[in-house]
């Protein structure tokens, strides 16, 4: 840390309500959907996905509901590393680049700040739960486990990829 980045101040991204709250409404949609399968009981296969989509967005809707009413910044980036809500604290030195990852889906696609870190299975080991629970689903699509997603942002990633690079100017940036 040098005199410049002790005195910058921290960077802090409150979470894009709106957008949460529009992903919550998706997600209590599905979750009735599940219940309405659940309930016709009209062969296995509604029973099943039924079943899992009620267990899935039903976790999706809770965390979700959490974070707004919680109202804790979703990012905060500071001389020491950055802190996310859902990622909990990271270092810069644990982080040996970031780049901008985008996932398309059909006619969709979810844009994401991903941090290469130089021990992924270090931060697993004591990220939070949730992180721990997927990070072998993101290693199995290519990922790391660490990643931010722009969905609940109240700014653009490349203004959250600048700010990182003004606290902590050695952050490789990686296209």
């Amino acid at each position: 840390m040098n005199d410049e980045t002790a005195a910058l101040a921290p960077t802090v991204y409150p979470s894009a309500k709106g957008r949460t709250l529009l992903m919550l409404l998706g997600a209590v949609a599905f979750v009735a959907v599940g219940a309405v399968l659940l309930v016709q009981h009209e062969d296995v296969k509604n029973v099943v996905v039924g079943a899992a989509s009620v267990l899935f967005f039903g976790l999706c809707a809770v965390l979700l509901l959490a974070r707004l009413v919680q109202g804790r910044p979703e990012l905060v980036l500071d001389s020491t590393g950055l802190e996310h809500v859902q990622l909990g604290r990271i270092g810069w030195a644990e982080i040996g680049a970031v780049r901008i990852r985008e996932i398309r889906v059909r006619n969709t696609h979810q844009r994401m700040i991903e941090l290469l870190l130089h021990d992924p299975a270090g931060y697993v080991a004591r990220a939070p739960r949730l992180v721990r629970a997927t990070a072998s689903a993101n290693r199995g699509l290519g990922y790391g486990p660490a990643n931010i997603s722009a969905n609940t942002l109240s700014v653009g990633l490349e203004d959250v990829l600048a700010a990182m690079v003004r606290h902590h100017p050695r952050l490789v940036v990686q296209s």
